[in-house]
Protein backbone atom coordinates (compact mmCIF):
# COMPACT_ATOMS: atom_id res chain seq x y z
CA UNK A 1 0.00 0.00 0.00
CA UNK A 2 1.58 3.24 -0.74
CA UNK A 3 1.64 5.63 2.26
CA UNK A 4 2.58 9.49 1.86
CA UNK A 5 4.59 8.84 5.33
CA UNK A 6 6.57 5.56 6.51
CA UNK A 7 5.66 4.03 9.43
CA UNK A 8 7.56 5.64 12.54
CA UNK A 9 7.91 8.97 11.05
CA UNK A 10 8.99 11.32 13.74
CA UNK A 11 6.96 14.50 13.98
CA UNK A 12 9.70 16.72 15.13
CA UNK A 13 13.50 16.69 13.28
CA UNK A 14 15.21 13.79 15.13
CA UNK A 15 18.27 13.75 16.37
CA UNK A 16 20.84 11.92 13.82
CA UNK A 17 24.11 10.17 15.46
CA UNK A 18 27.00 12.03 13.56
CA UNK A 19 30.56 11.20 13.61
CA UNK A 20 33.24 13.72 13.10
CA UNK A 21 32.78 14.86 9.56
CA UNK A 22 35.75 14.37 7.84
CA UNK A 23 37.05 17.13 5.27
CA UNK A 24 36.31 18.47 1.38
CA UNK A 25 33.97 14.94 1.05
CA UNK A 26 33.04 13.92 -2.79
CA UNK A 27 29.35 15.45 -3.85
CA UNK A 28 27.09 13.40 -6.15
CA UNK A 29 23.52 15.17 -6.80
CA UNK A 30 21.58 12.84 -8.63
CA UNK A 31 18.66 14.37 -10.39
CA UNK A 32 15.84 12.16 -12.18
CA UNK A 33 13.20 13.91 -14.23
CA UNK A 34 9.64 13.60 -13.99
CA UNK A 35 9.67 10.62 -11.56
CA UNK A 36 5.99 10.44 -9.52
CA UNK A 37 5.82 10.81 -6.32
CA UNK A 38 4.93 7.05 -5.52
CA UNK A 39 7.23 5.25 -8.43
CA UNK A 40 9.96 3.39 -5.96
CA UNK A 41 10.05 0.55 -3.79
CA UNK A 42 11.33 3.03 -0.49
CA UNK A 43 7.82 5.31 -1.72
CA UNK A 44 5.49 2.63 -1.91
CA UNK A 45 5.39 1.37 -5.43
CA UNK A 46 4.36 -1.98 -5.65
CA UNK A 47 4.49 -2.61 -9.45
CA UNK A 48 8.10 -0.79 -10.14
CA UNK A 49 11.40 -2.12 -8.91
CA UNK A 50 14.22 -0.08 -7.48
CA UNK A 51 16.85 -2.20 -5.63
CA UNK A 52 19.52 0.61 -6.20
CA UNK A 53 17.76 3.53 -4.61
CA UNK A 54 15.77 1.05 -2.08
CA UNK A 55 19.04 0.52 -0.75
CA UNK A 56 20.35 3.68 -1.16
CA UNK A 57 17.24 5.33 0.90
CA UNK A 58 18.11 2.82 3.19
CA UNK A 59 21.30 4.63 4.25
CA UNK A 60 20.19 7.88 4.15
CA UNK A 61 18.28 10.77 5.65
CA UNK A 62 14.87 11.08 3.52
CA UNK A 63 13.01 14.23 3.50
CA UNK A 64 9.32 13.37 3.55
CA UNK A 65 8.32 16.97 3.06
CA UNK A 66 11.21 17.90 0.35
CA UNK A 67 10.46 20.35 -2.27
CA UNK A 68 11.57 22.02 -5.51
CA UNK A 69 11.39 25.22 -6.17
CA UNK A 70 8.77 24.84 -9.31
CA UNK A 71 6.99 22.55 -10.80
CA UNK A 72 8.71 22.64 -14.16
CA UNK A 73 12.33 21.59 -15.42
CA UNK A 74 14.32 24.65 -15.96
CA UNK A 75 13.33 26.75 -13.24
CA UNK A 76 13.33 23.99 -10.77
CA UNK A 77 17.20 23.36 -11.88
CA UNK A 78 17.58 27.27 -11.77
CA UNK A 79 16.67 27.09 -8.21
CA UNK A 80 18.67 23.34 -8.01
CA UNK A 81 21.98 25.30 -9.28
CA UNK A 82 22.15 28.51 -7.60
CA UNK A 83 20.47 27.70 -4.07
CA UNK A 84 18.06 30.70 -4.32
CA UNK A 85 14.98 31.27 -5.83
CA UNK A 86 15.01 31.46 -9.53
CA UNK A 87 12.08 34.17 -10.09
CA UNK A 88 14.62 36.54 -7.96
CA UNK A 89 16.48 36.63 -11.37
CA UNK A 90 14.22 36.03 -13.97
CA UNK A 91 14.11 32.65 -14.70
CA UNK A 92 10.32 31.98 -13.90
CA UNK A 93 9.18 30.35 -17.27
CA UNK A 94 10.08 26.94 -18.48
CA UNK A 95 12.59 26.25 -21.89
CA UNK A 96 14.25 29.39 -22.52
CA UNK A 97 14.08 30.38 -25.74
CA UNK A 98 17.46 30.57 -27.72
CA UNK A 99 18.35 33.78 -27.13
CA UNK A 100 17.80 33.61 -23.12
CA UNK A 101 19.27 31.01 -20.63
CA UNK A 102 20.06 31.04 -16.71
CA UNK A 103 21.27 35.08 -15.86
CA UNK A 104 24.88 34.87 -16.25
CA UNK A 105 25.58 36.79 -13.64
CA UNK A 106 24.04 33.66 -11.08
CA UNK A 107 26.95 31.90 -8.89
CA UNK A 108 26.42 28.02 -9.51
CA UNK A 109 26.99 25.43 -6.89
CA UNK A 110 29.86 24.35 -9.51
CA UNK A 111 31.51 27.56 -9.79
CA UNK A 112 31.73 27.52 -5.40
CA UNK A 113 32.87 24.06 -5.93
CA UNK A 114 35.46 24.97 -8.64
CA UNK A 115 36.89 27.84 -6.77
CA UNK A 116 37.70 25.40 -3.59
CA UNK A 117 39.59 23.01 -5.85
CA UNK A 118 36.90 20.50 -6.45
CA UNK A 119 36.62 18.84 -10.28
CA UNK A 120 33.45 19.49 -11.24
CA UNK A 121 31.53 17.74 -13.96
CA UNK A 122 27.55 17.32 -15.33
CA UNK A 123 26.30 14.23 -16.77
CA UNK A 124 22.98 14.45 -18.88
CA UNK A 125 20.54 17.29 -19.38
CA UNK A 126 21.14 21.28 -18.75
CA UNK A 127 18.14 22.77 -20.01
CA UNK A 128 19.30 26.05 -18.28
CA UNK A 129 19.80 27.74 -22.09
CA UNK A 130 21.50 26.86 -25.25
CA UNK A 131 23.38 29.73 -26.45
CA UNK A 132 27.56 29.03 -25.97
CA UNK A 133 27.79 31.77 -23.01
CA UNK A 134 25.21 29.77 -20.74
CA UNK A 135 26.88 26.51 -21.62
CA UNK A 136 27.90 24.24 -18.59
CA UNK A 137 31.70 24.66 -18.93
CA UNK A 138 31.13 28.26 -18.73
CA UNK A 139 29.00 27.97 -15.63
CA UNK A 140 31.59 26.14 -13.24
CA UNK A 141 31.89 22.72 -14.67
CA UNK A 142 35.27 21.32 -16.32
CA UNK A 143 33.49 18.52 -18.11
CA UNK A 144 30.07 18.35 -19.84
CA UNK A 145 28.85 15.03 -21.57
CA UNK A 146 25.01 15.60 -22.23
CA UNK A 147 22.47 17.36 -23.95
CA UNK A 148 21.50 21.52 -23.34
CA UNK A 149 17.59 21.33 -24.19
CA UNK A 150 15.04 19.23 -22.52
CA UNK A 151 14.41 15.82 -23.73
CA UNK A 152 15.13 13.88 -26.34
CA UNK A 153 15.34 10.05 -28.12
CA UNK A 154 16.96 7.72 -25.89
CA UNK A 155 18.64 6.21 -28.90
CA UNK A 156 20.42 7.74 -31.18
CA UNK A 157 18.81 9.27 -34.07
CA UNK A 158 21.28 10.98 -36.60
CA UNK A 159 17.87 12.13 -38.94
CA UNK A 160 16.53 13.76 -35.81
CA UNK A 161 17.49 14.62 -32.37
CA UNK A 162 21.34 14.12 -33.65
CA UNK A 163 21.25 16.42 -36.55
CA UNK A 164 23.70 18.73 -36.88
CA UNK A 165 22.88 21.67 -35.09
CA UNK A 166 20.50 20.33 -32.74
CA UNK A 167 20.40 21.37 -29.12
CA UNK A 168 19.27 17.99 -28.02
CA UNK A 169 22.39 16.43 -29.64
CA UNK A 170 24.42 14.82 -26.92
CA UNK A 171 27.72 16.41 -26.86
CA UNK A 172 31.06 16.30 -24.45
CA UNK A 173 32.47 19.44 -24.34
CA UNK A 174 30.71 21.62 -27.08
CA UNK A 175 31.46 18.54 -29.59
CA UNK A 176 28.69 16.45 -30.84
CA UNK A 177 29.07 12.80 -29.90
CA UNK A 178 27.57 9.42 -31.51
CA UNK A 179 26.42 7.01 -28.84
CA UNK A 180 25.54 3.14 -29.07
CA UNK A 181 23.09 2.01 -26.86
CA UNK A 182 20.79 3.30 -24.13
CA UNK A 183 20.66 6.56 -23.17
CA UNK A 184 20.22 6.22 -19.76
CA UNK A 185 22.55 3.68 -19.54
CA UNK A 186 24.88 5.81 -21.39
CA UNK A 187 24.73 8.73 -18.66
CA UNK A 188 25.56 5.59 -15.91
CA UNK A 189 28.85 4.89 -17.79
CA UNK A 190 29.68 8.21 -17.91
CA UNK A 191 29.06 9.05 -14.63
CA UNK A 192 31.49 5.92 -13.40
CA UNK A 193 34.40 7.02 -15.22
CA UNK A 194 34.03 10.65 -14.40
CA UNK A 195 33.92 9.09 -10.47
CA UNK A 196 36.34 6.57 -11.26
CA UNK A 197 39.03 9.10 -12.44
CA UNK A 198 42.46 8.62 -10.40
CA UNK A 199 42.59 12.48 -9.00
CA UNK A 200 43.43 13.50 -5.69
CA UNK A 201 40.55 16.16 -6.07
CA UNK A 202 37.24 15.75 -4.60
CA UNK A 203 34.57 15.89 -6.80
CA UNK A 204 31.27 17.54 -7.51
CA UNK A 205 29.14 15.59 -10.32
CA UNK A 206 25.71 16.23 -11.06
CA UNK A 207 23.94 13.04 -12.95
CA UNK A 208 21.14 14.89 -14.18
CA UNK A 209 18.95 12.05 -16.03
CA UNK A 210 16.79 12.52 -18.37
CA UNK A 211 14.50 9.42 -17.21
CA UNK A 212 11.69 9.31 -16.88
CA UNK A 213 10.85 12.43 -18.85
CA UNK A 214 9.18 11.27 -22.75
CA UNK A 215 9.63 9.95 -25.08
CA UNK A 216 8.23 6.68 -23.70
CA UNK A 217 11.56 4.88 -25.01
CA UNK A 218 12.97 1.80 -23.50
CA UNK A 219 15.07 -1.85 -24.38
CA UNK A 220 13.28 -4.85 -25.35
CA UNK A 221 14.94 -6.29 -22.48
CA UNK A 222 13.77 -3.98 -19.78
CA UNK A 223 10.52 -4.04 -21.17
CA UNK A 224 10.20 -7.93 -20.70
CA UNK A 225 10.65 -7.45 -17.28
CA UNK A 226 7.76 -5.64 -16.65
CA UNK A 227 4.78 -7.61 -18.55
CA UNK A 228 2.82 -7.84 -15.68
CA UNK A 229 1.65 -4.02 -16.00
CA UNK A 230 -1.16 -3.90 -18.50
CA UNK A 231 -0.82 -0.41 -19.63
CA UNK A 232 1.53 0.25 -22.06
CA UNK A 233 2.54 3.24 -20.96
CA UNK A 234 2.93 2.34 -17.56
CA UNK A 235 5.02 -0.43 -18.23
CA UNK A 236 7.56 1.79 -20.84
CA UNK A 237 7.40 4.07 -17.42
CA UNK A 238 8.04 1.31 -15.08
CA UNK A 239 11.56 -0.05 -17.67
CA UNK A 240 12.50 3.73 -17.85
CA UNK A 241 12.97 3.68 -14.14
CA UNK A 242 14.40 0.79 -13.52
CA UNK A 243 17.33 1.42 -16.59
CA UNK A 244 17.64 4.66 -14.37
CA UNK A 245 18.10 2.66 -11.06
CA UNK A 246 20.32 0.13 -12.92
CA UNK A 247 22.12 2.78 -13.68
CA UNK A 248 22.86 4.48 -10.16
CA UNK A 249 23.27 1.32 -8.76
CA UNK A 250 26.52 1.30 -11.26
CA UNK A 251 27.71 4.71 -10.13
CA UNK A 252 27.25 3.54 -6.20
CA UNK A 253 29.44 0.17 -7.08
CA UNK A 254 32.14 2.06 -8.69
CA UNK A 255 31.91 4.74 -5.68
CA UNK A 256 32.13 1.33 -3.67
CA UNK A 257 35.54 0.08 -5.50
CA UNK A 258 37.19 3.52 -5.18
CA UNK A 259 37.00 3.78 -1.57
CA UNK A 260 35.53 6.99 -1.90
CA UNK A 261 32.03 5.75 -0.72
CA UNK A 262 32.15 6.38 2.96
CA UNK A 263 32.80 10.42 2.00
CA UNK A 264 30.45 11.07 -0.56
CA UNK A 265 27.56 12.86 0.02
CA UNK A 266 25.11 11.36 -2.22
CA UNK A 267 21.62 13.17 -3.10
CA UNK A 268 18.96 12.01 -4.88
CA UNK A 269 15.92 13.88 -5.90
CA UNK A 270 13.40 14.72 -8.78
CA UNK A 271 12.97 17.99 -10.81
CA UNK A 272 9.61 18.01 -10.36
CA UNK A 273 6.61 15.68 -9.95
CA UNK A 274 5.25 13.25 -12.28
CA UNK A 275 3.36 14.34 -15.49
CA UNK A 276 0.20 13.20 -17.12
CA UNK A 277 1.96 12.25 -20.44
CA UNK A 278 4.72 9.83 -19.08
CA UNK A 279 3.08 6.58 -17.02
CA UNK A 280 3.76 8.59 -13.31
CA UNK A 281 1.82 7.97 -10.30
CA UNK A 282 2.18 10.59 -7.62
CA UNK A 283 -1.00 9.69 -5.23
CA UNK A 284 -1.65 9.39 -2.63
CA UNK A 285 -0.06 13.52 -3.59
CA UNK A 286 -3.04 15.71 -5.44
CA UNK A 287 -2.04 17.03 -9.03
CA UNK A 288 1.05 16.48 -11.30
CA UNK A 289 3.91 18.53 -12.96
CA UNK A 290 2.93 21.63 -14.63
CA UNK A 291 1.07 23.00 -11.29
CA UNK A 292 1.03 23.52 -7.28
CA UNK A 293 -0.47 20.91 -5.54
CA UNK A 294 2.12 18.82 -3.94
CA UNK A 295 2.37 16.34 -6.59
CA UNK A 296 4.08 18.81 -8.77
CA UNK A 297 6.30 20.22 -6.24
CA UNK A 298 7.20 17.69 -3.43
CA UNK A 299 9.62 14.74 -4.70
CA UNK A 300 11.26 11.64 -3.55
CA UNK A 301 14.35 13.47 -1.62
CA UNK A 302 17.67 11.55 -0.07
CA UNK A 303 20.79 12.58 1.62
CA UNK A 304 23.59 10.17 2.41
CA UNK A 305 26.79 10.70 3.75
CA UNK A 306 27.98 7.74 5.46
CA UNK A 307 31.84 9.49 6.86
CA UNK A 308 29.40 11.95 8.84
CA UNK A 309 26.14 10.23 9.63
CA UNK A 310 26.77 6.55 9.75
CA UNK A 311 22.88 6.48 11.64
CA UNK A 312 19.86 8.04 9.83
CA UNK A 313 16.36 8.18 9.72
CA UNK A 314 13.21 10.01 8.00
CA UNK A 315 13.11 13.79 8.81
CA UNK A 316 9.68 15.35 8.36
CA UNK A 317 11.07 18.96 8.59
CA UNK A 318 10.46 21.04 5.48
CA UNK A 319 13.27 21.42 3.51
CA UNK A 320 14.08 22.32 -0.22
CA UNK A 321 16.16 21.83 -3.19
CA UNK A 322 17.89 24.97 -2.50
CA UNK A 323 19.57 23.62 0.61
CA UNK A 324 21.16 21.29 -1.50
CA UNK A 325 23.64 24.08 -2.57
CA UNK A 326 23.99 25.67 0.91
CA UNK A 327 24.77 22.05 2.45
CA UNK A 328 27.42 21.07 -0.11
CA UNK A 329 28.93 24.42 0.13
CA UNK A 330 29.22 24.13 3.73
CA UNK A 331 30.64 20.67 4.01
CA UNK A 332 33.54 21.59 1.10
CA UNK A 333 34.38 24.21 3.51
CA UNK A 334 33.20 27.35 1.89
CA UNK A 335 31.41 30.24 3.36
CA UNK A 336 27.60 30.30 3.28
CA UNK A 337 27.45 32.73 5.86
CA UNK A 338 28.44 35.66 2.82
CA UNK A 339 26.76 34.39 0.30
CA UNK A 340 22.65 35.59 -0.94
CA UNK A 341 21.36 32.58 -0.64
CA UNK A 342 17.55 31.46 0.13
CA UNK A 343 18.42 27.76 0.82
CA UNK A 344 19.66 27.12 4.30
CA UNK A 345 22.91 24.68 5.32
CA UNK A 346 21.01 21.47 6.88
CA UNK A 347 23.77 20.10 8.79
CA UNK A 348 23.19 21.67 12.03
CA UNK A 349 19.47 20.17 11.35
CA UNK A 350 21.05 16.61 10.91
CA UNK A 351 23.52 17.08 13.29
CA UNK A 352 20.75 17.57 15.96
CA UNK A 353 22.08 20.93 17.37
CA UNK A 354 18.78 22.53 16.42
CA UNK A 355 15.07 22.05 16.67
CA UNK A 356 14.06 24.34 14.81
CA UNK A 357 13.20 23.83 11.08
CA UNK A 358 15.47 24.90 8.22
CA UNK A 359 12.30 26.76 7.13
CA UNK A 360 9.00 27.75 8.21
CA UNK A 361 7.71 29.27 4.50
CA UNK A 362 8.30 28.31 0.99
CA UNK A 363 6.91 30.12 -1.68
CA UNK A 364 6.11 29.01 -5.51
CA UNK A 365 5.52 31.31 -8.36
CA UNK A 366 5.35 30.95 -12.14
CA UNK A 367 3.46 33.45 -14.74
CA UNK A 368 -0.56 32.71 -13.80
CA UNK A 369 0.29 30.31 -10.42
CA UNK A 370 1.17 31.12 -7.43
CA UNK A 371 1.63 29.27 -3.65
CA UNK A 372 2.94 29.27 -0.55
CA UNK A 373 3.71 27.25 2.60
CA UNK A 374 3.60 28.39 6.16
CA UNK A 375 4.48 25.43 8.05
CA UNK A 376 1.19 23.00 7.75
CA UNK A 377 -0.73 25.41 5.93
CA UNK A 378 -0.97 25.70 2.34
CA UNK A 379 -1.92 28.35 0.03
CA UNK A 380 -2.70 28.13 -3.49
CA UNK A 381 -3.35 30.95 -6.30
CA UNK A 382 -4.85 31.05 -10.00
CA UNK A 383 -5.09 33.83 -11.49
CA UNK A 384 -8.54 34.92 -12.88
CA UNK A 385 -9.87 32.21 -10.06
CA UNK A 386 -8.78 33.11 -6.41
CA UNK A 387 -7.50 31.14 -3.50
CA UNK A 388 -7.68 27.90 -2.12
CA UNK A 389 -6.31 26.89 1.12
CA UNK A 390 -5.08 23.45 2.75
CA UNK A 391 -3.85 21.95 6.26
CA UNK A 392 -1.09 19.69 5.25
CA UNK A 393 -0.70 18.26 8.74
CA UNK A 394 -4.33 17.28 7.85
CA UNK A 395 -5.24 16.98 4.62
CA UNK A 396 -1.76 16.00 2.87
CA UNK A 397 -3.94 14.82 -0.21
CA UNK A 398 -5.23 18.80 -0.55
CA UNK A 399 -8.46 17.70 -0.50
CA UNK A 400 -10.33 19.91 1.83
CA UNK A 401 -10.07 23.94 0.24
CA UNK A 402 -10.25 25.84 3.83
CA UNK A 403 -10.27 28.98 1.99
CA UNK A 404 -14.02 29.98 2.94
CA UNK A 405 -13.87 28.72 6.87
CA UNK A 406 -10.65 30.25 7.08
CA UNK A 407 -10.62 33.99 5.88
CA UNK A 408 -8.34 35.86 7.99
CA UNK A 409 -5.70 33.45 7.02
CA UNK A 410 -6.26 33.57 3.15
CA UNK A 411 -5.95 37.34 3.75
CA UNK A 412 -2.43 36.85 5.80
CA UNK A 413 -1.42 34.34 3.70
CA UNK A 414 -1.87 36.34 0.46
CA UNK A 415 -0.66 39.30 1.74
CA UNK A 416 2.75 37.43 2.25
CA UNK A 417 2.75 35.87 -0.66
CA UNK A 418 2.19 39.09 -2.87
CA UNK A 419 5.01 40.81 -0.96
CA UNK A 420 7.06 38.19 -1.77
CA UNK A 421 5.87 38.56 -5.18
CA UNK A 422 6.75 41.75 -5.17
CA UNK A 423 10.05 41.37 -4.88
CA UNK A 424 10.92 39.57 -7.82
CA UNK A 425 12.43 40.58 -10.71
CA UNK A 426 10.09 40.62 -14.27
CA UNK A 427 10.25 37.00 -15.99
CA UNK A 428 12.74 37.36 -18.88
CA UNK A 429 10.10 34.91 -21.03
CA UNK A 430 6.73 33.99 -20.94
CA UNK A 431 4.99 31.05 -22.30
CA UNK A 432 1.54 30.42 -24.18
CA UNK A 433 -2.01 31.17 -23.55
CA UNK A 434 -2.72 27.45 -24.12
CA UNK A 435 -0.63 26.86 -21.26
CA UNK A 436 -2.47 28.61 -18.89
CA UNK A 437 -5.60 27.33 -20.34
CA UNK A 438 -4.36 23.84 -19.73
CA UNK A 439 -2.96 24.23 -16.14
CA UNK A 440 -5.95 26.58 -14.74
CA UNK A 441 -7.97 23.52 -15.69
CA UNK A 442 -6.15 21.40 -14.08
CA UNK A 443 -5.26 23.44 -10.91
CA UNK A 444 -9.39 24.36 -10.38
CA UNK A 445 -10.62 20.61 -11.26
CA UNK A 446 -8.72 19.71 -8.75
CA UNK A 447 -9.33 23.02 -5.57
CA UNK A 448 -13.08 21.89 -6.85
CA UNK A 449 -12.84 18.28 -6.26
CA UNK A 450 -13.69 17.23 -9.97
Amino acid sequence: MRMLFLIGLLTSLPMAAHAAEPSRPNILLILADDLGWADLGFQGSNDIQSPNLDRLAGESFRFTDGHVTASVCSPSRAGLMTGRYQQSFGHEANTPPTNQGMDVDQVTLANELKQLGYRTGLVGKWHLGNEDRFYPTQRGFDDFFGLREGSRSYFYDASGNDKPGSHKAIERNGEPVAFDGYLTDVFGQQAVEFVGRDSDQPFFLFLSFTAPHGPMHATAEDLARFNHIPNQKRRTYAAMVWAMDRAIGKVMERLELSGRDDNTILWFLSDNGGATNNGSINLPLAGHKGIKFEGGIRVPFLMRWKAAFPNVKAIDAMVSSMDIFATSLSAAGGDVASRSLDGVNLLPYLRGETTEPPHDRLYWHKLWFSAMRDGPWKIIHVQDYGDALYNLADDPGESRNLAQSQLRRVREMRTELDQWKASLEEPRWGEAEQWFRIHSRNHIQIIEGK
